[in-house]
């Protein structure tokens, strides 16, 4: 059996992007007998930049409701919340405590968030990679699906579990990288050469999970092109034609050199109009099970469940951590 874990925050708008790069991945690994999948819903770390609390609330329900009308198999996944798991905290501190402040400092999200932050820059943002580690050590996964820009935080987990392991005996299973390199890269409809991004101000440039359908279908049919008129994919030359032609190979499973072939001949016109009608096809089917999904105690019940086996998991590795470092009575 091979363990998975992934987490997704609870912050802001899921896009067809979040669903074909990291959604869609899930769904084709629990297709394998072999793979156990824990899927947990961030939010500890959605807390290290201001959060309004009723919104929070609401967006961990909704993201867990939209996981499952994705298509996610409760026989195969099992979901929980991250701060209903409280030996995610404790062994986040136990990992801090075996953390260095210049790799932290190093670690390429903080550096970028800095940034970005107009407001203040809170302890957490700069210590969430042990948090990370922990969330993935807790449960002996072998596997983490990852992002070709996530890699340095699974690297620094990696290299947690062998400090610790190699300070206080054998531990941690040590975790592999499962690094998705084919899965379909989006980018916004309103500046094709920068990512679909659901924090992006401008809501025309992403198309979430819950937008109203004919919103999306608009966002379609005015998204960024070229004068050329050519439906062809040039990702240097035409971008924005060239996202289009990706979303719709990666929602039909058609090749995109397939695409070219049957719109040879025909206009952009044409071709927004039949993606936007592809779009609402996507959208409606999930947005029906959503709707059924975030109305059901069948949501809690699945919560429920998740979280009584994560902590069943968690609290002996916990229990084992603490009588390595000489922690408490026992």
């Amino acid at each position: 059996m091979t363990r998975i874990i992934t987490g997704i925050q609870p912050s802001g708008n899921i896009t067809i992007a979040n669903y074909l790069g990291a959604i869609k991945q899930i769904l084709e690994l629990q297709k394998d007998e072999q793979n156990e999948i824990l899927i947990f819903i961030a939010d500890l770390h959605a807390i290290t930049v201001n959060q309004d609390r009723i919104a929070l609330k609401k967006h961990i329900r909704e993201l867990a409701a939209l996981y499952l009308a994705c298509g996610i198999k409760t026989d195969k996944c099992h979901m929980f919340i991250q701060s209903e798991v409280p030996c995610h905290n404790q062994l986040g501190w136990i990992m801090e405590c075996n953390s260095y402040i210049g790799e932290l400092e190093r670690m390429t999200q903080f550096k970028d968030k800095k940034q970005k932050q107009t407001d203040g820059i809170t302890a957490g943002l700069l210590t969430y990679p042990p948090l990370m580690a922990a969330d993935i050590l807790l449960y002996d996964a072998d596997v983490v699906p990852v992002g070709e820009d996530q890699t340095q935080h699974l690297e620094m987990t990696r290299n947690l579990a062998n400090r610790f392991n190699n300070k206080y005996g054998e531990t941690f299973k040590v975790p592999e990288a499962l690094v998705n390199k084919n899965t379909a890269k989006i980018y916004s409809l309103v500046e094709p050469t920068l990512k679909m991004s659901k924090s992006d101000p401008n809501p025309k440039a992403y198309i979430a999970l819950l937008d109203d359908i004919n919103v999306a279908k608009k966002k379609i049919k005015s998204a960024i092109t070229d004068s050329e008129g050519s439906i062809r994919y040039d990702k240097e030359n035409k971008p924005g034609v060239s996202n289009l032609l990706t979303i719709y190979s990666a929602l039909t499973n058609i090749s995109i050199k397939d695409l070219e072939e049957k719109y040879k001949n025909s206009n952009y016109q044409q071709f927004k109009e039949d993606l936007a009608n592809i779009v609402e096809e996507f959208l409606t089917n999930i947005q029906n099970k959503f709707n059924y999904y975030i109305k059901s105690n069948e949501l809690d019940l699945i919560l429920n469940s998740g979280r009584d086996l994560a902590y069943h998991l968690a609290s002996r590795k916990i229990q084992k951590v603490y009588k390595k470092v000489g922690l408490g009575r026992n």
